[in-house]
């Protein structure tokens, strides 16, 4: 194993995360209201949704990797790759409020819709579900608590990576109805 980053304090960590899942979640949320869609860009406001894949799409690439290296024993390239994944997961974040703030809602004209809202619907409900575990599994890594961040892991990283994935897969329906 590998020396802890951080000094256990589990008090001001619950704190921290549920303050941060909540702010995120309620952003989110107010997105649907709060459009900026009358904001002139100097480039194509699409280029948030280009970013946004991209982010998702290297998310589950690094989510991949990871396990990998956990698998081989790897800790140091484990955590280096995971605290990485969580990075452009937040990048991915304000890629996101950036396109939804300034290109306001696409709507999926497909002949797959019902594929494309059952994709949309689970991965918008896992994103909601899954981010408070995420960082309580990374919290216990950081303090040394392998067992418990291991325990967490086992389940949260299925669903972060769907989340990643299906990120991904609604991006690559919903892009040619970009206007």
């Amino acid at each position: 194993m590998i020396t802890p980053l951080l000094s256990k304090n589990d008090a001001r960590a619950k704190v921290l995360i549920y303050s941060v899942s909540a702010v995120v979640f309620i952003v989110v949320v107010c997105l649907r209201y709060l459009k900026l869609t009358d904001v002139q860009l100097p480039f194509n406001k699409h280029i948030f949704a280009h970013v946004s894949a991209f982010l998702n799409g290297s998310v589950s690439f690094l989510l991949l990797l990871g396990l990998f290296f956990i698998r081989s024993k790897n800790f140091r390239a484990h955590r280096a790759v995971m605290m990485t994944a969580m990075i452009f997961s937040v990048i991915f974040l304000v890629s996101y409020i950036g396109h939804h703030l300034f290109s306001g809602e696409t709507h999926y004209a497909g002949e797959f819709r019902e594929f494309y809202f059952l994709v949309l619907i689970t991965h918008i409900i896992l994103a909601a579900f899954i981010l408070p575990f995420i960082l309580f599994a990374a919290y216990r890594a950081l303090i040394g608590e392998y067992a418990q961040h291991k325990r967490l892991a086992k389940w949260v990283w299925p669903v972060w990576f769907y989340v990643a994935i299906t990120g991904v897969l609604v991006y690559m329906m919903i892009s040619p109805y970009y206007v």
